[in-house]
């Protein structure tokens, strides 16, 4: 039972349409089951990203850290309107992305974060959030910043994003950016995979998650940039 100051403490909620979950194929052949997470994953997700925090590395450190406290937000209640979408192969957590409704006409992005590099995964995953906030949530934008320079040619130059100077994003730092409904569905037939609806046994593999090898995914996230310097 909550009691009344928690129950003040609780952000006011708007009506969210679900995500309907979807299935990719990457381009090394295994097969990305794209769904929303629940509250109850929370914590899977936070064991995840924990290592991250600490990783100087293509700002994981900043972006792991950011999502971490949003997450847990999400979970203390203490987000209003939040999402959270994950990428699973074989039942294992490959990236996370994050957002909410501003109100119901306005989105805002929040994270990106790839586990498993190299498969343009955190892309899926972005057009996927995108995908959300535009056909499944009706919204007519979404505000978007980058905090990496791979984030910025993936968001801001791959679709392209329009200038939107004048709305200051809610993560601070620069300006936001801005998917509309236009550019969204001028850049879908490039950018947005996937197929619906997921097979019975695909989607039973995706629970639970299981959150990668520590090890593993450190080597491979360095590897991976080392090979881009």
């Amino acid at each position: 039972m909550m009691d009344h100051l928690e129950a003040m403490l609780r952000p006011p909620k708007l009506d969210m349409a679900p995500y309907p979950a979807k299935h990719i194929l990457l381009a090394n052949g295994e097969t990305m089951v794209v769904r929303s997470a629940s509250l109850d994953e929370v914590d899977v997700l936070l064991d995840a990203i924990d290592p991250l925090r600490t990783l100087d590395r293509d700002f994981y450190d900043v972006v792991g850290a950011r999502l971490y406290a949003e997450l847990l937000g999400w979970k203390r209640h203490r987000v209003r309107n939040e999402y959270c979408l994950v990428g699973v192969i074989d039942g294992e957590l490959a990236g996370i992305v994050n957002g909410r409704m501003f109100d119901e006409k306005h989105g805002i992005s929040y994270h990106t974060l790839t586990l498993k590099r190299g498969l343009r995964i955190g892309a899926h995953l972005f057009a996927s959030k995108m995908e959300h906030h535009i056909e499944y949530l009706g919204q007519d934008e979404v505000w978007i910043v980058a905090e990496s320079p791979i984030g910025h040619r993936r968001w801001m130059i791959e679709y392209p994003l329009q200038q939107k100077f004048s709305i200051q994003h809610e993560l601070g730092g620069a300006p936001s950016w801005v998917l509309t409904r236009e550019t969204y569905f001028k850049a879908k037939s490039r950018l947005v995979s996937g197929a619906r609806p997921v097979p019975a046994h695909l989607l039973e593999k995706s629970y639970p998650i299981r959150k990668p090898d520590l090890r593993t995914m450190l080597i491979q996230i360095g590897e991976t940039l080392e090979a881009k310097l």
